[in-house]
C-alpha cells in the first residue's frame, strides 16, 4: 500500500470537561474537578478543549449549585494555548424552545467574551434557519462558527443531502463543519465515502464526533482520518468508550508514525488520566457511572437509537411498571420518526419522539395521547423536516391547526428586556439575565442560592471582625 505523505496530521478535540461526562455521568463533573488538571490538558496540543454548552449549563446551576459563566471563566484564566469550544442548539441556544434573535446574539456575544473560541452550533432537524442568527452572530464576534449536522440514517439521508447542505452551510459563512454523529450510527465505510463526498464539496474544513455506543467509532475514525477528516473528537480514557467518545491516547497510539501522527507525548496523557481515574471510580462506587454505559448496544444500530435515548425510555417504562414492553416500544420508535418528518433524533427530537412512542405503546392506540412537543413538531413550531409529515397523524394529532412555514423565532420577538425586568432584583452580573432566560426557575433557585451563600459569608466576616473566632 503506497501512503501518502503529504497528509497531515490528525486534529484532536478533547471532550473530556464537557461530552465526555455527560455522555457517562449526567454531566456532574464539577468545576472543582475540573481545575486543577486544565493546565497539563492546555500542554497536549489538541486542536481544541470542548469545555462548556450543551447539559453543562443546566447541570451546573440544577445539581451543582454552580454559576457555570464562572466556570468558564476559569477555565479560560489557565488555558493559555489551546482554543475552548461550547455545543450550541441554535435558536434554542442550550435550552428547549426558539428563543428571539436578540437573546442567542446576546449569549453568543457573552460566550465569546467569557472564553469560547469556537461555537459549534447544531439543530435537531438541520434545518438551517435555526442556525443563521448564532452563526452571524459568532462571526460578528470573531469567534468560529462551527456549523454541526445531526447525522441519521433513512431514505432522505443520501450523500447528495449532505452534500447539498455542506454548500449550504459554507455559503451561510460557518468556518467548519462537524459531522455530529451522536447515536454512533456512522460505520467505518460509509465514513470514507461521506468524507469524501464532503472534502470534495467544500473548503472550509470537517471535524467528525461520534459515540461509542455501537462499537465503532474507533474504526470509523480510522477510516475517516485515512479519507481526509480533518479533526476528530476523542475522549481520556477514563472517561472514553461506552456512551462516550473513543480514548484519546489510543487514537494518539493508532497514528503514532503515520502521516496522521499527532505528536502527542503519551507520559503526558498518561498523567492527565490518572488524574481523572479517581474521579471515575468514585462515580462507579457511587452509582452515578452506570456499569451498563460502558459496554456496546448494538440495539443502537438495529433501531438507530442514541444510548442516552435507550436509557431514558428504559426510565420511562419503569416509572409506568410496563418494563415488559420495552421491545414494542423500540418498534414504534422508528414509526414515530416516519410520521414526524424522518426527523434525525438528537435533543429535543430524540426525546419527543421516545415519549410520543412510549404513549402510543401504552395506550394500544397510536397518538390516543399526544404529548405537546409532538404537536408543536407537527405544527412547524421546531422547523422544517427533511420529510413531510404523515398527513393522517398530522390530522389527528393537531387538527386544523395552522402550520406555520416560517423560521419559528420569527414568531418569538425580541425579549431580553422583558426577561431582564423579571430578574432585575437578582442581577448580579450580565450574564444572569441569560441564565434566567435558559432555564427561569432553576436560575431562579440558583440566585436565591448564591445570595444565602453571600449572606452566610458575610455574616462569618461580620462574627471574626468582632472578635467571635480567633484568627
Amino acid at each position: 500500500m503506497i501512503i501518502d505523505m503529504a497528509k497531515k496530521p490528525i486534529k484532536i478535540t478533547e471532550t473530556i470537561l464537557r461530552d465526555a461526562h455527560q455522555s457517562l455521568i449526567a454531566t456532574r463533573m464539577s468545576t472543582e474537578q475540573m481545575l486543577p488538571i486544565v493546565e497539563k490538558l492546555d500542554q497536549v496540543g489538541y486542536y481544541s478543549l470542548e469545555c462548556w454548552g450543551g447539559a453543562t449549563f443546566d447541570a451546573s446551576l440544577r445539581f451543582l449549585k454552580e454559576d457555570p459563566w464562572e466556570r468558564l471563566r476559569q477555565i479560560k484564566a489557565r488555558v493559555k494555548n489551546t482554543k475552548l469550544q461550547m455545543l450550541f442548539r441554535g435558536q434554542n441556544i442550550l435550552g428547549y424552545r426558539p428563543y428571539g434573535d436578540d437573546v442567542v446574539e446576546y449569549f453568543v456575544q457573552k460566550s465569546i467574551a467569557n472564553g469560547i473560541d469556537i461555537i459549534r452550533i447544531f439543530d435537531c432537524l438541520n434545518d438551517l434557519r435555526n442556525l443563521e442568527t448564532a452563526v452571524n452572530a459568532s462571526n460578528k464576534e470573531g469567534g468560529h462558527a462551527q456549523i454541526a449536522l445531526s447525522y441519521t440514517l433513512g431514505d432522505a439521508y443520501t450523500l447528495e443531502y449532505w452534500t447539498n447542505i455542506a454548500k449550504e452551510i459554507e455559503n451561510m459563512g460557518a468556518q467548519s463543519i462537524c459531522i455530529k454523529d451522536m447515536a454512533g450510527l456512522l460505520l467505518p465505510y460509509e465514513a470514507t465515502r461521506l468524507v469524501t463526498a464532503l472534502k470534495e464539496t467544500v473548503r472550509i474544513p470537517i471535524q467528525l464526533h461520534t459515540h461509542y455506543t455501537s462499537g465503532v467509532a474507533s474504526m470509523t475514525y480510522l477510516k475517516a482520518v485515512e479519507a481526509g477528516v480533518d479533526v476528530i473528537d476523542c475522549a481520556m480514557s477514563p472517561f472514553a468508550l461506552g456512551t462516550s467518545q473513543p480514548a484519546t491516547e489510543v487514537m494518539v497510539e493508532t497514528f503514532k508514525g503515520t502521516p496522521y501522527d499527532t505528536g502527542f507525548d503519551q507520559n503526558l496523557l498518561a498523567e492527565i488520566a490518572d488524574y481523572f481515574r479517581p474521579i471515575r471510580d468514585e462515580a462507579l462506587d457511587s452509582g452515578l457511572l452506570n456499569p451498563k454505559n460502558l459496554g456496546v448496544n448494538i440495539k443502537t444500530l438495529l433501531y438507530q437509537v442514541p444510548g442516552g435515548m435507550l436509557s431514558n425510555l428504559t426510565s420511562q417504562l419503569k416509572e409506568q411498571h410496563a418494563e415488559d414492553k420495552y421491545y414494542e416500544v423500540l418498534e414504534e420508535v422508528p414509526r414515530v420518526r416516519q410520521d414526524l418528518g424522518e426527523c434525525p433524533l438528537v435533543t429535543p427530537s430524540s426525546q419527543i419522539v421516545g415519549t410520543q412512542a412510549v404513549f402510543n405503546v401504552l395506550m394500544g392506540e397510536r397518538y390516543k395521547m399526544v404529548t405537546k412537543e409532538t404537536k408543536a413538531v407537527l405544527s412547524g413550531h421546531y422547523g422544517r423536516t427533511v420529510k413531510p409529515f404523515n398527513p393522517e397523524v398530522q390530522k389527528k394529532c393537531i387538527g386544523d391547526e395552522e402550520i406555520i412555514t416560517c423560521r419559528p423565532a420569527d414568531l418569538v420577538g425580541n425579549e431580553l428586556s422583558t426577561l431582564e425586568a423579571e430578574m432585575a432584583q437578582y442581577k448580579e452580573q450580565d450574564e444572569d439575565v441569560l441564565s434566567y432566560a435558559l432555564f427561569p426557575q432553576v436560575a431562579m433557585d440558583f440566585f436565591k442560592y448564591r445570595e444565602a451563600q453571600k449572606t452566610k459569608v458575610d455574616a462569618t466576616v461580620a462574627d471574626t471582625e468582632n472578635g467571635a473566632y480567633p484568627v
